[in-house]
C-alpha cells in the first residue's frame, strides 16, 4: 500500500477548511488514504517572519472576500467568525489526544470543530468550546467533556502538538493547507485539483 497522504491545516484557517472537505474523498478516489496534521501557522510564522493574512493590509480584506466566494463556489456552510484568527491550541490538542489510537473519531472531531468554527461562525478557541463540541460529536463513543478538559492540560499531549509543529517546519510546511504527497508538497485549497491530477498521473 501507497504511504498516505498528509494533509496539514490550522484551525484558523478557512482554506484549511475548505480543504477539509474534499481531501479524504479526493485521496480515496486514487486508493489513497490521509494522515490528518493539525498545526499552529503561529509557530510557523515565528520561523517565516509572516503574520496572520487576516493582520495584513490588503491581504486580509482579500481573504475575507475570497472565502465567502469558495463558499458560494463549492456550496459550503459558511459563517466568518468574528473570532478569527482563532487560537487552535485547545482544537488541536484534543485532536492528537485521540489521533494515535481511534484516527477516525479525531478527525469526526476535526470535522466538527471546523463545522463549528467555518460553518456557524462559533469560537473554537477556549478549551470549554472544545470539550463540548467533542462530547456532542463523540459521547455516543464514551468521550464526555470531563476528560476532553483533563486532556488539554496533559503534558504528553502538548509535547505531541509541539513535536508535531516542529516536524511540519522541518518537511517545509508554512501554510494551510498543505499537502504531502510522497515527498511532492502543494500549498493551498486551490492546489487540489494539482494533487488530483497528480495522483491520476503519478506526476510529471
Amino acid at each position: 500500500m501507497p504511504d498516505p497522504i498528509d494533509f496539514y491545516f490550522d484551525f484558523a484557517s478557512p482554506y484549511g477548511y475548505f480543504a477539509s472537505l474534499r481531501i479524504d474523498e479526493l485521496a480515496a478516489n486514487h486508493g489513497r488514504t490521509v494522515t490528518w496534521r493539525p498545526i499552529l501557522l503561529g509557530a510557523v510564522f515565528k520561523v517565516t517572519g509572516m503574520k496572520p493574512n487576516l493582520e495584513q493590509p490588503l491581504r486580509g480584506e482579500y481573504l475575507t472576500h475570497d472565502v465567502g466566494r469558495i463558499a458560494r463556489l463549492t456550496g459550503a456552510p459558511f459563517t466568518f467568525p468574528d473570532s478569527a484568527p482563532v487560537n487552535g491550541v485547545a482544537a488541536s490538542r484534543a485532536f492528537y489526544w485521540l489521533s494515535d489510537d481511534h484516527p477516525e473519531q479525531a478527525k469526526l472531531l476535526a470535522r466538527a470543530l471546523f463545522h463549528a468554527h467555518f460553518g456557524e461562525g462559533q469560537d473554537i478557541g477556549p478549551a470549554g468550546a472544545v470539550a463540548e463540541i467533542a462530547a456532542k460529536t463523540l459521547g455516543s463513543l464514551g468521550i464526555d467533556r470531563a476528560a476532553v478538559t483533563t486532556a488539554l492540560q496533559d503534558p504528553v499531549v502538548k509535547d505531541r502538538l509541539r513535536t508535531e509543529v516542529d516536524d511540519a517546519v522541518d518537511r517545509g510546511v508554512f501554510g494551510s493547507p498543505f499537502v504531502i504527497v510522497d515527498g511532492e508538497p502543494f500549498w493551498g485549497w486551490d492546489r487540489l485539483d494539482m494533487v488530483d491530477r497528480w495522483l491520476a498521473t503519478g506526476g510529471w
